[in-house]
């Protein structure tokens, strides 16, 4: 009820959630709640952990310190990523919003250490703490403010595709159980002489440099470059395959310079009859299309295929009845039969699956193979492969 009053109130009647300047306003909403309810707990939970002399609630209020911190960074990071393209970043700047996370993720390691280091010696040379229903109660309650926070921003995350805001959720959901064996500590503890305040200090040290660790582990795949899901390549295959003339489809590939800014190519295939023209404008419509469909600028190049002639079918065929012997290519195209000074010429891309190949060595190694089966196969030909390595989850056979 908060979280869509808070929508409502932020974004008025605009609810395009892959819009850029809608992304950077929720984003804006995100941080600015998160520095205000994180500001909040950090001064209750260090006025009480003073009060108190409990290492782990002082400790769970620097935690919540690092949170509000850490909502600041997503603020800047929303704002800069939002920054139009200009001639040093022609795509964007995108990729700030993962940067912002992980100086995130190093300020809350940072805090994690500096705490194992303070509960050790807790442990060492153990305090009392000092019991007190009121404290017990208002440290409850935060652990309530925790869990609004966390499914905030979760919803936001989900809503906008913000890895930074839900790895901020993930942290929040982490800190109401932070809290919560913080809260049992100083109950547990009236009754022991067992130093549960220290021992607890160094659990949530552990468990803030696990959430850091997280975020960096979540953040750093799409800030290199990490390949797209299957059923989105499976789905952009498919409706390029609708258009009028296109009979073939292959080398698609996906570059994402942040949530909201990607490149896509794609080879598409269409008879060689066609007037250019006429396949020209279908192609233009399907870029603009499916770009619209799946928010991304795509190029589409084409390949014209030539007339089928009964040679090149029949060698076609051979082609590929000796490329389906190994278990490492997926398919073949872009097949042509060439005239070059003396020789005779078979050419194709071969896919093949990555997983199959580790070094540069063994792709050579496999191009070499497959060329040499085919010349001793098909006399009067030489083989010229290509090779294609199919790291975007390509999964078409038509071997």
């Amino acid at each position: 009820m908060i979280t869509n009053w808070l929508l409502n109130l932020t974004l008025k009647e605009d609810r395009d959630y892959q819009n850029p300047a809608t992304r950077r306003k929720i984003g804006y909403l995100a941080g600015f709640v998160g520095v205000v309810v994180n500001l909040l707990l950090t001064i209750i939970k260090l006025v009480i952990g003073i009060m108190i002399s409990s290492i782990g609630v002082v400790a769970d209020g620097v935690n919540n310190m690092a949170d509000s911190a850490s909502s600041i960074v997503t603020l800047v990071g929303f704002k800069m990523s939002g920054m139009p393209a200009d001639k040093e970043h022609p795509y964007g700047h995108g990729r700030v919003e993962y940067i912002s996370a992980l100086i995130v993720a190093f300020m809350v390691i940072i805090v994690g250490v500096q705490f194992i280091k303070s509960s050790v010696e807790r442990i060492l040379e153990p305090k009392a703490v000092q019991f007190d229903m009121v404290s017990l109660m208002i440290l409850t309650v935060s652990i309530l403010f925790k869990v609004w926070l966390g499914l905030f921003n979760k919803n936001l995350g989900h809503k906008i595709s913000s890895q930074g805001l839900k790895a901020t959720a993930a942290d929040a959901m982490g800190d109401v159980l932070i809290t919560s064996v913080v809260v049992l500590s100083i109950f547990f503890g009236q009754f022991t002489e067992f130093p549960v305040d220290g021992v607890v200090g160094v659990f949530v040290s552990l468990f803030i440099i696990y959430a850091g660790y997280n975020i960096v582990k979540d953040t750093v795949s799409p800030l290199i470059g990490e390949a797209p899901s299957d059923e989105l390549i499976q789905s952009i295959y498919k409706d390029v395959m609708e258009y009028e003339y296109i009979t073939g489809a292959h080398d698609l590939l996906i570059h994402s310079y942040g949530a909201g800014r990607t490149m896509a190519t794609i080879d598409v295939e269409f008879p060689a009859t066609i007037d250019v023209v006429t396949i020209h404008d279908v192609i233009d419509m399907a870029e603009r299309e499916l770009g619209e469909k799946y928010n991304m600028t795509l190029v589409i190049h084409m390949d014209p295929l030539g007339p089928e002639s009964m040679e090149r079918y029949e060698l076609r065929k051979r082609v590929k009845r000796i490329i389906k012997s190994d278990d490492r290519v997926l398919s073949i195209h872009d097949f042509q039969v060439l005239e070059e000074k003396d020789d005779r010429i078979i050419e194709f891309h071969a896919v093949v699956t990555d997983d199959k190949l580790s070094a540069d060595k063994e792709y050579l190694e496999l191009k070499r193979e497959l060329e040499r089966s085919v010349d001793q196969d098909i006399e009067g030909f030489k083989c010229r492969i290509i090779l294609d390595i199919d790291f975007n989850g390509e999964r078409e056979n038509d071997i």
